[in-house]
């Protein structure tokens, strides 16, 4: 996997417009269109079929490779359907907002996704490129993927999502469905919400966005080898779980997410929505928790009766290590995390010697990440989590000698991500020893064996590995 190529996607595709192709074969894939013409083509007097359109007489429409869609309205793919998206396919959302509240454009799921780009061909789900600048990295300039609850399956490989978060209003589709609330919530770059649903995200980027980048109220998920840059505004998380889900979180990358890389919880238990399980190992998360002005967050949060195995992970300059809030309270379904099924331990740690943004105050006074690791935080489990864990000092950086990256000069707030950087470990590196090396059933993964099958293929969770973070050696 190449993560570097798809930071790169040019926007000189061809927008080719397609006319009706339907079939009495449900299973023959569907051409899309691109917006109307002002005249009707010549060679098909009743124009072309519009998106909403394409759905009739078909359970199957296809988006061809290296075309343009441009959304001006809300899109959903049905219940009971299937939309594919094939590589290089560009999915552009118009900002201008649909309706009379200008509501943000929402693509929904309540059928099927399957989206099947390439590393030399991403499928690109964005605003106009003009838009797609620094000013706009939290503007929050569309909705995101809203997968409902009757959507059962959804694959999203090499795929980029950026520039989403707009503010949930009266009249959207998410908060008529009551997925969100309209005035109080932003939409995520990925949202699910059917506990039986079958999640694969993988190889893709998910980017600059005022919410969570995957926020999962339902469904069996695997969350691997994608690259998570600038999510969160003022408050949110790179991967957000709730109850309802079976999750395996594994070789991301995770750059500068506002509060937590991720955010673990089995908030809203109940006999319909179980208990929240996670394994999430062999990540590498940096930068987490600095924009976040509170004593909340910096990485890995677990807490409200979730069950989590988090270990190998390889976290650089994040302003706190793993909270375990609700420790009063251990035993609760709204308390604490289930620490009798749970394991958060070997993890790195790592500090560069630079200095937050005076700008940025905290209450607890903390200025490095080291200062952060080793504070007498309330939600630190000393007892439990952490024990074989390594944590720099003030005098012992941990520096895990990156390829490709100085820990000690990206500015602690910085969310601005580079793509010469390189995470994985050099030779010499002190963080490919000392990892969770054993076996116990506990902590392997949920699909390493069974896998989830999505689109007729399954997807198996990659073995945990014997080093921190993502990569390994060279």
């Amino acid at each position: 996997m190449n993560l570097k190529k798809y930071l790169f996607v040019g926007a000189a595709l061809m927008s080719v417009s397609f006319f009706a192709a339907c079939s009495d074969d449900e299973n023959e894939p569907q051409n899309p269109p691109v917006e109307e013409p002002d005249e009707p083509n010549g060679d098909d007097p009743e124009g072309p079929v519009s998106l909403e359109d394409q759905w009739n007489n078909t359970n199957t429409v296809t988006w061809p490779a290296d075309t343009i869609i441009n959304l001006t309205e809300h899109y959903t793919v049905p219940e009971g359907k299937t939309l594919i998206i094939k590589e290089g396919v560009q999915i552009i959302a118009s900002t201008e907002g649909v309706g009379a509240n200008l509501l943000p454009v929402e693509f929904t799921v309540n059928g099927n996704l399957y989206c099947e780009g390439t590393e030399e061909k991403p499928i690109l789900f964005s605003i106009p490129e003009a838009e797609r600048t620094e000013a706009n990295v939290f503007a929050g300039k569309w909705g995101g993927i809203v997968a409902g609850t009757t959507c059962e399956e959804m694959l999203i490989d090499h795929t980029i999502i950026e520039y989403t978060g707009g503010d949930v209003l009266e009249g959207a589709p998410a908060a008529q469905a009551g997925y969100y609330e309209a005035g109080d919530d932003a939409y995520p770059q990925i949202t699910t919400n059917n506990v039986n649903g079958n999640y694969v995200i993988t190889n893709s980027i998910l980017r600059n966005g005022v919410s969570d980048a995957i926020y999962m109220m339902g469904g069996n998920a695997i969350i691997m080898n994608n690259l998570f840059i600038a999510n969160g505004e003022t408050g949110e998380e790179a991967v957000n779980v709730k109850s309802g889900c079976q999750v395996d979180v594994v070789g991301n990358v995770m750059f500068a997410p506002n509060t937590n890389a991720l955010k673990l919880s089995s908030s809203d238990q109940s006999d319909v929505r179980p208990q929240a399980k996670i394994q999430a190992y062999n990540n590498t998360i940096i930068n987490a928790g600095w924009r976040r002005d509170s004593d909340k967050g910096g990485g890995i949060y677990a807490e409200e009766n979730v069950s989590v195995h988090v270990y190998n992970n390889l976290l650089v300059n994040c302003k706190f290590r793993a909270m375990t809030p609700g420790l009063d309270n251990l035993h609760n379904i709204e308390g604490g995390y289930d620490e009798a099924n749970s394991t958060i331990d070997y993890n790195y740690y790592a500090s560069g010697s630079q200095e937050v943004d005076p700008s940025y105050v905290y209450e607890q006074d903390i200025n490095y990440s080291w200062e952060g690791y080793n504070y007498d935080h309330e939600d630190y489990d000393t007892e439990r989590v952490d024990l074989n864990s390594v944590i720099a000092t003030q005098g012992d950086s941990k520096d895990p000698q990156f390829a490709n990256f100085d820990i000690n000069t990206t500015s602690l707030t910085s969310y601005t991500y580079d793509d010469s950087w390189d995470f994985h470990l050099t030779a010499s590196s002190p963080a490919l020893e000392g990892a969770y090396s054993a076996n116990a059933s506990d902590m392997a993964p949920l699909f390493g064996t069974t896998g989830l099958t999505v689109n007729g293929e399954t997807y198996t969770t990659p073995a945990p590995q014997p080093y921190f973070g993502a990569y390994g050696a060279e």
